[in-house]
C-alpha cells in the first residue's frame, strides 16, 4: 500500500512515517516505481511506534522497545524496567505540573479580576 494507505492504516501522518524511515525507526519501505510500498508488517510497526509515543516514550526507547519487540530470546524484564522507567518519570512530570496549576489558582484566587490594574499574577511572574 502507498504512504496514504499506510498513514491512513495505522493513524500516523505521512510526515511523520517519513520522519521514522529518515530516522532508522522503520526500515525503508519497497519502492514501486517513485513510490512507497507498505507492507502489512510496516503498518503493524506504525502502530507499535504510535501506541509507544502515546505512552510517552521517546524516539530512543521507542527504537529499544522496537529492538526488543523483534528480540524472540528477551527478558520481560527488559521491557518492564523501561515501562516503569517511563511511568517514574511521567509520575515526577505529572506532580510538576500539578504544582504548577496549584499555584496558578492560587494567583487567580488572590487576583480580583475586575477593573483595577493591580493583578498579583502580573507581579508574581514580574519577580
Amino acid at each position: 500500500m502507498n504512504i496514504g494507505g499506510a498513514s491512513k492504516a495505522s493513524g500516523v501522518s505521512q510526515r511523520m512515517i517519513r520522519h521514522y524511515e529518515a530516522i532508522g525507526l522503520i526500515p525503508p519501505p519497497a519502492r514501486s516505481g517513485n513510490y512507497r510500498d507498505y507492507s502489512h508488517a510496516d503498518v503493524h510497526r506504525l502502530k507499535f511506534i504510535a501506541n509507544a509515543r502515546d505512552l510517552g516514550f521517546p524516539i530512543e526507547e521507542i527504537r529499544a522497545l522496537l529492538h526488543l519487540w523483534a528480540d524472540r530470546e528477551r527478558s520481560s524484564g527488559e521491557v518492564k524496567a523501561l515501562a516503569l522507567a517511563r511511568a517514574d518519570e511521567l509520575g515526577r512530570k505529572a506532580a510538576v505540573l500539578e504544582a504548577m496549576r496549584a499555584t496558578l489558582l492560587q494567583l487567580a484566587e488572590t487576583c480580583h479580576g475586575d477593573a483595577r490594574p493591580e493583578c498579583p499574577i502580573l507581579d508574581h511572574l514580574a519577580v
